[in-house]
């Protein structure tokens, strides 16, 4: 439920389990889900409202009584769906349906909660933001491992970093598993493979989502919060940026911007890159070019970018690491410069003129430096990225490629390879919508993971 593109799916995929049955509301992405999984078979591409009830979606997919068609349902409401009615616990908006006739956006939940007592599955799996942790000073995982207890699960969450499994990222979500209490007494959490010193910023993150955890811990009031196991330093070092897309074709943003083949306008996936085989690629390059069932083409139709001229140039300027106040100061410097290149072609341009506000415009960017400190970011090349949000498909500033000879920023394939996307995944629709089915999905990876710590749970008696 709520499956996007398909990033749980394909990690639960390759841990051996058989993805029958998603829903996505929006169309771009259900038709990625149901090409990559289901052939393009034009039921199962199709969009779907979570209020599709259970029985009309097993019927319309030949599945039998819904009752009996899946083992587990993963996925997870977005935030916005556990807004308070008067402030009740999710476990009481769940005991009153008509809730939603006053806040709509509690019907997500609500409808997610309607698959699982009909359906009756083995296990659940709900991903979210760690946010949802101290939500408006309410814990609403605490709550809805409450509701699903009621419902006859044992359950538990916790906080995983995705650069701790493989995945060439520092995305940090919450995680919550439930079990049937007739197959299980207790839920466990995957053991990192891989190690990093993360940044201070996470940990601040992750201290501001553990506040009531941690206050609660004292009163007894969060005892289904389990702390994520910790990776230990004789791990493989995290994989890095360049591990994850060096090895995929160049592409000079500056170059293709003079010679014309860089254009305002949509990007379509329609024009082959082939790889470049003289670059070397990493174990986990070839990992992404080898994934089972979803083997690299002999050419990339997705490695396409954005057109940014006037921020080219100030791309290939900025340091690793710089963020937006390092750009601005940077592209001031490129102002001055060009200011004193007309200075010394005998074109003094006084700063009233309209020859003066069009350069500035077309060097500076509009932004206030102290309003937006992280809307721009230059990737380190040995290190993970930063979070990939759906926004990429908006601007895509947080991720401007190391490399200062591409002076771009990444591209849909790179974005795919630093969730952990293999490279014969498809993304249906333009640029900007495969950008935000990217940003939005759970690393395969980091969802393979957990779907191996689940099937040793289904399969083992209790």
């Amino acid at each position: 439920m709520f499956a996007g593109c398909g990033g749980l799916s394909l990690g639960f995929l390759a841990a051996g389990f058989t993805i029958e049955a998603a829903i996505e509301y929006e169309p771009n992405a259900a038709l990625s889900h149901g090409v990559n999984f289901h052939n393009g078979t034009e039921r199962h591409t199709k969009a779907r409202d979570v209020s599709t009830p259970p029985e009309v979606l097993t019927a319309d997919l030949e599945l039998g009584p819904a009752m009996d068609a899946f083992d587990v349902i993963v996925g997870g409401p977005p935030c916005q769906a556990f807004a308070r009615v008067g402030r009740p616990k999710l476990r009481e908006i769940d005991a009153h349906p008509q809730a939603f006739l006053q806040d709509p956006r509690a019907r997500l939940y609500l409808e997610w909660l309607h698959y699982i007592e009909t359906c009756q599955p083995l296990a659940v799996l709900m991903e979210n933001v760690p946010d949802v942790l101290n939500h408006g000073g309410q814990n609403i995982a605490e709550d809805t491992c409450e509701v699903l207890e009621d419902k006859g699960y044992i359950c538990a969450y916790t906080l995983l970093n995705a650069s701790f499994y493989g995945v060439p990222q520092m995305r940090e979500r919450m995680f919550l598993i439930g079990y049937r209490r007739e197959i299980a007494n207790e839920v466990n959490f995957p053991e990192p493979t891989h190690w990093a010193d993360l940044p201070s910023g996470y940990e601040g993150s992750r201290a501001v989502a553990l506040k009531l955890i941690r206050r609660h811990d004292r009163s007894g009031e969060a005892h289904r919060y389990i702390y994520p196991p910790e990776p230990r330093n004789a791990l493989p070092p995290t994989v890095t940026v360049a591990e994850a897309i060096a090895d995929l074709p160049p592409i000079y943003a500056p170059v293709e911007l003079e010679a014309g083949t860089l254009r305002r306008g949509a990007r379509r996936f329609d024009v082959p890159l082939p790889y470049d085989n003289r670059r070397s690629v990493s174990p986990y390059a070839a990992l992404m070019k080898s994934w089972r069932d979803f083997e690299a083409p002999d050419a990339l139709y997705d490695h396409v970018i954005r057109y940014l001229p006037r921020d080219f140039e100030l791309f290939a300027r900025m340091n690793h690491g710089d963020q937006y106040p390092e750009a601005y100061r940077h592209a001031q410097e490129m102002f001055k410069e060009r200011l004193s290149g007309e200075q010394q072609r005998g074109n003094p341009l006084h700063p009233e003129s309209a020859e003066y506000q069009l350069l500035m415009k077309e060097t500076i960017p509009p932004y206030d430096a102290g309003k937006f400190p992280n809307k721009w970011r230059k990737m380190w090349p040995d290190q993970p990225a930063r979070t990939l949000m759906a926004h990429l498909g908006k601007d895509g500033y947080s991720h401007i490629h190391y490399d200062d000879e591409q002076a771009r920023t990444i591209s849909v394939r790179e974005a795919a390879r630093l969730q952990s996307f293999p490279d014969g995944f498809r993304f249906c629709g333009t640029m900007n919508p495969a950008f935000k089915q990217i940003g939005n999905a759970v690393p395969p990876l980091l969802a393979k993971a957990l779907a191996e710590e689940m099937i040793k749970a289904l399969r083992l008696p209790k």
